[in-house]
């Protein structure tokens, strides 16, 4: 029997604090969001200048994850060429993340919202899943809205594709979220907010840290 170390993303990230402190503590994934309607949103120049001073995934520092939602190819293509991200986390309907794969050439994680079993994906045409609680109907936003779902409803399931677990995680609920549901990745945004889009750098360091102290067993 093996250990595996917890895969962290921080995502909603809009100042140079916010990217200094998930390097330093050692984050995997940095997200940023192209979404209007999040108080996270930046602009594909300002998503750049703020990873401009992280090192880049081949120099050691985290893989940049662009989170779109439903977006033109005009986005997609100056999100590519400004920031030129290491991954795309897509908000959108299958056949059109698939033909955002094929266009750009990168890795396409895919968000899925479950509220029970059968929400679950058993098939994937993607090289990851954030899998979080769907969106209630009144959310202006598919995703980023502070809400956990019921892990066990995990227990089970074969995913077919890696995934990261994701909705309400804090730096107080992230290790019991990582024992009921099995997860060898976690997603954070509003959880280390001290307001909507106002990242705490000491509120990452604490959820990074509880996140590790979990070390998953792998057969």
């Amino acid at each position: 029997m093996t250990a595996r170390r917890i895969g962290i993303k921080i995502c909603g990230l809009t100042k140079p604090a916010d990217v200094d402190a998930c390097v330093r503590h050692g984050a995997d994934w940095i997200g940023l969001v192209f979404h209007p309607a999040s108080p996270r949103y930046v602009t594909p120049d300002a998503a750049a200048s703020l990873c401009r001073a992280a090192p880049s995934h081949a120099a050691g520092g985290p893989r940049r994850v662009a989170l779109l939602v439903k977006p033109d190819d005009a986005l997609v293509d100056a999100v590519c060429d400004i920031l030129q991200p290491d991954i795309l986390q897509l908000y959108d309907a299958p056949e059109r993340i698939t033909a955002i794969g094929r266009r750009t050439g990168l890795p396409i994680w895919a968000a899925i919202g479950i509220s029970e079993k059968s929400d679950l994906p058993r098939t994937a045409d993607t090289q990851g899943l954030v899998i979080e609680a769907k969106a209630p109907r009144e959310a202006g936003r598919p995703g980023g809205n502070g809400l956990t779902f019921d892990w066990s409803i995990l227990t089970g399931w074969h995913a077919p594709a890696p995934w990261l677990l994701a909705g309400g995680l804090t730096p107080d609920n992230v290790a019991d979220a990582l024992r009921a549901s099995g997860a060898l990745a976690v997603d954070v945004s509003s959880g280390v907010e001290t307001a909507p889009g106002e990242k705490s750098p000491a509120l990452i360091a604490r959820f990074i840290d509880e996140a590790r102290r979990h070390l998953n067993p792998l057969a």
